[in-house]
C-alpha cells in the first residue's frame, strides 16, 4: 500500500496566503500614465524601424494607462461629408484600430472638432469600430448621456475613468439629451464657452445700433441689449459691455460645466483614477502660447471634482504645464501623429470650394493651395511638428512622484509624404523642444529641466 503524504500545516498556510500576498503586492505598486496629444491619424506607423523608435513606443506600452486624442473617424470612404466641417475633413480605414493597438493606446478621447466631419453616421461608425476592437473611449456617443459618461479602463493597478469633452465645436455636433418622447441625438460632449468683450462707449454704441438692425426692433432680447439695460448687449452670440479698458473674458457654459463635473465626480466613485480631457483650440487673447481663461478655470474645477490628471489638446502645438494642488495639468502636448496631408486620399466638394479650385482638382492640388505650397499654415508652423510624450508616475496613495517628457519630432521640413509620424527627437532638437516647453511652463509656476535627452518636471517636494 502506497504511503499517503500529508502537507505540513505551516506549509499549507504559506501556500494559501501566497496569492493574497501577490495581490497586495500588485496593488501597492506605482500607477503609471503615458499621455500624448492629438493623433490626426490616417497612415500606418507600425512599419518604421528608425533608431530609438522601438524604445519610444515601448515606453508608451509600459504604462498602465496610455492616452491619445483620436482625431479621426473610422468609416467607409464613400460616406457623405458634413457641410459644416470646413476644409479639414478626416477619416481612416478599418485597419486603424490595429495601429492604435500596436502603439498600445488603451484610452481614447473622441471629443474633438473632427468628430462630426461625416455627420452622425461617421461618428457612430467610428465609435462602434472602437467598441468592437475593445478600445475604451469617452467624449462622444449616441446621446448626451453616453457622450458625457466616463469611459473605463481596468488595469492591474486600479480602474481608470476618462471624462472627455470639447470646446472647439462644429455646428450641429453637440450630442442631444435622451427624452421620454424622443431619442437623443448622436454627438460630442460639449463644453460651450461664453465670451464677454469689454469695449469703450463709442464702440458699444455702434454695436448697439447694428444689433438693433439685426433684431428688427431697438433693444430686442437675444439679438440686442436686454430690456432696460444700456451697458451690455448680446451680438453674434457674444456679450459686450462698456468699460474703461479693452478686454476679453471667457467662461464655461454653466450647464455644460455642471454636467461634466458631475461625470468626473461619478467616475471618481467608480474608479481609483480619473483623467479629465478637453479638446480646446482657444488660447489667451494676444498670446497663442497661453491657455484661455475658461480653460484654466475648468482644469482647476476638474481636479477639485476628483480628477488626478487634466490634459488639454487641440492647439496643434505645445502649451505649458501646471501643477495644481499637486496634480498635473497639461494645457497642450502638441501632436503625436499628424499625417492627413498625404493620408487622406479623397475630400468632399466643400474642401475644393474653400480654395476656389475647379471641380476636377485633385487632393494634391488642394494641399498645395491650402498651404500656399507649404509656405503657410501647418506645414510652415514648426510647433505643429515638435512635441512630447508625457510619462507620469503616481504612488498608490495618489501622490504624484514623477513627470518625464520624451521629446518627439514629426518631421518638420520634410516632404508631405515623409512628415507626420512620431520619431524620437535628435539630442539637439530634443533640448530645444524641452527648453521651449520650459518657457511656456514658467509663467504657470512650473520648472521643466532638460537632462539626459529628456525633460523632467520639478515637483514641489523634490
Amino acid at each position: 500500500m502506497q504511503k499517503q503524504h500529508t502537507m505540513k500545516p505551516w506549509l499549507a498556510l504559506i501556500l494559501a496566503a501566497a496569492p493574497l500576498c501577490g495581490l497586495l503586492q500588485a496593488q501597492s505598486k506605482d500607477f503609471t500614465v503615458a499621455l500624448t496629444g492629438d493623433s490626426n491619424w490616417h497612415r500606418r506607423i507600425s512599419i518604421y524601424d528608425d533608431p530609438g523608435y522601438a524604445e519610444l513606443i515601448q515606453g508608451i506600452r509600459a504604462a498602465d494607462a496610455r492616452f491619445t486624442n483620436f482625431e479621426t473617424l473610422i468609416h467607409p470612404v464613400n460616406m457623405s461629408a458634413n457641410p459644416w466641417a470646413g476644409g479639414g475633413y478626416g477619416y481612416s480605414p478599418p485597419w486603424m484600430v490595429d495601429e492604435v493597438k500596436w502603439v498600445g493606446f488603451n484610452l481614447l478621447s473622441v471629443a474633438n472638432n473632427h468628430a462630426f466631419d461625416y455627420g452622425a453616421d461617421g461618428l457612430l461608425s467610428s465609435i462602434h469600430a472602437l467598441e468592437a476592437a475593445g478600445i475604451p473611449y469617452a467624449g462622444a456617443g449616441e446621446n448626451l448621456g453616453f457622450a458625457r459618461a466616463p469611459g473605463y479602463l481596468d488595469t492591474r493597478h486600479g480602474r481608470v475613468a476618462l471624462v472627455a469633452c470639447v470646446s472647439s465645436l462644429r455646428e450641429g455636433s453637440l450630442a442631444g439629451a435622451q427624452h421620454s418622447e424622443l431619442k437623443g441625438r448622436p454627438g460630442v460632449n460639449p463644453l460651450r464657452v461664453n465670451t464677454t468683450y469689454t469695449v469703450d462707449a463709442a464702440t458699444f454704441e455702434a454695436l448697439r445700433k447694428i444689433a438693433a438692425l439685426r433684431g428688427g426692433a431697438g433693444e430686442g432680447d437675444g439679438a440686442g441689449a436686454r430690456r432696460g439695460e444700456r451697458s451690455a448687449l448680446t451680438f453674434a452670440k457674444d456679450r459686450y459691455q462698456v468699460g474703461d479698458k479693452l478686454a476679453l473674458h471667457t467662461a464655461a457654459n454653466p450647464d455644460d460645466l455642471k454636467g461634466i463635473l458631475a461625470s468626473i465626480r461619478g467616475g471618481k466613485r467608480q474608479a481609483e483614477w480619473v483623467i479629465a480631457s478637453i479638446h480646446a483650440h482657444e488660447t489667451a487673447p494676444g498670446d497663442r502660447d497661453a491657455p484661455a481663461e475658461f480653460l484654466v478655470a475648468f482644469a482647476h474645477a476638474a481636479i477639485d471634482a476628483g480628477a488626478d490628471v487634466f490634459i488639454a489638446h487641440g492647439p496643434m502645438s505645445m502649451r505649458g504645464i501646471e501643477l495644481y494642488k499637486g496634480k498635473p495639468v497639461f494645457y497642450g502636448l502638441g501632436n503625436f501623429v499628424f499625417d492627413g496631408e498625404a493620408g487622406i486620399p479623397f475630400l468632399p466638394a466643400e474642401s475644393y470650394e474653400s480654395q476656389q479650385l475647379p471641380f476636377d482638382a485633385t487632393t494634391a492640388e488642394f494641399r498645395d493651395a491650402s498651404s500656399n505650397n507649404d509656405t503657410t499654415g501647418y506645414p510652415a508652423n514648426r510647433g505643429t511638428w515638435e512635441s512630447v510624450v508625457a510619462h507620469l508616475t503616481f504612488s498608490p496613495d495618489h501622490r504624484l512622484k514623477e513627470i518625464g517628457l520624451d521629446p518627439i519630432s514629426l518631421g518638420w521640413g520634410g516632404t508631405r509624404s515623409q512628415r507626420g509620424h512620431p520619431l524620437p527627437a535628435s539630442p539637439e532638437l530634443g533640448k530645444y523642444i524641452i527648453e521651449h516647453l520650459a518657457k511656456l511652463s514658467a509663467p504657470l509656476g512650473t520648472t521643466v529641466e532638460y537632462a539626459a535627452g529628456k525633460g523632467v518636471v520639478k515637483l514641489a517636494d523634490r
